[in-house]
């Protein structure tokens, strides 16, 4: 462990830091339009869904075109690129920070706290992303989907995500949303905080993480309980 290691404060992205569910969906079903099948997903009752990825997405949309409507073998891997593409055409259209991100982010850095990014949304996507938010400078690192060839939960996307902005494992923990995250977590040995506004609410908590956030305004508390100085 590193003298006068501060701790570091990993986050994940979609539905953690910024509530990105419309535009996703919205790349979702250009998609199924483009295909003759109409709106298959809804922004508001599908963001569950939103935020396990694009071809989760796919895979959904594809179960409820009918059995009448043949998906055609393929469909997801012809289809996922076209994702993307739309998606990055309309990915600050309505996403928005969840409430309190940027003074937490702000009190988290006076505390001296290093802070970076462990997503599996791809790379190109995220920083544009984070920048369009106007919260990249924030982050020492980001480590995407495809910085590795392996993503979240394997253990050594978080453990990039820490060393690459300058921490160390052993002190520090991760913000995030989902089971993935928890899995994440547990598999690199460090404690996990999901928030608990996201699309399950603190349905959370039935994941067992080690706190649910009700707001970020609780967050720089918990890292200083988390993290405490050294010595």
């Amino acid at each position: 462990m590193m003298k006068n290691d501060p701790g570091t404060v990993v986050f994940d992205l979609d539905g953690t830091l910024a509530d990105t569910a419309a535009d996703l969906i919205a790349a979702a079903n250009a998609c199924f339009r483009a295909r003759g099948l109409g709106d298959l997903l809804d922004a508001r009752h599908d963001t569950g869904i939103a935020f396990h990825g694009g071809r989760a997405m796919l895979r959904a949309g594809y179960g409820r075109a009918g059995a009448d409507r043949l998906i055609p073998p393929g469909a997801e891997d012809e289809d996922y690129p076209r994702l993307l593409a739309f998606y990055d055409g309309c990915i600050a259209r309505s996403t928005t920070l969840y409430p309190g991100v940027t003074a937490a982010l702000e009190a988290l850095a006076a505390d001296g706290f290093i802070l970076s990014v462990c997503t599996n949304k791809p790379g190109a996507l995220a920083e544009k992303l984070l920048r369009a938010l106007g919260i990249r400078d924030r982050f020492a690192a980001m480590v995407a989907a495809d910085t590795l060839p392996v993503r979240k939960p394997d253990p050594r996307c978080y453990a990039a995500a820490v060393e690459r902005a300058g921490g160390t494992v052993a002190r520090s923990f991760l913000v995030g949303d989902t089971e993935t995250d928890l899995r994440t977590a547990r598999a690199s040995g460090v404690r996990v905080a999901l928030v608990g506004f996201g699309p399950e609410g603190d349905g959370v908590a039935r994941l067992a993480p080690d706190a649910v956030l009700a707001g970020f305004e609780a967050l720089p508390a918990l890292a200083r309980g988390w993290l405490r100085p050294l010595g």
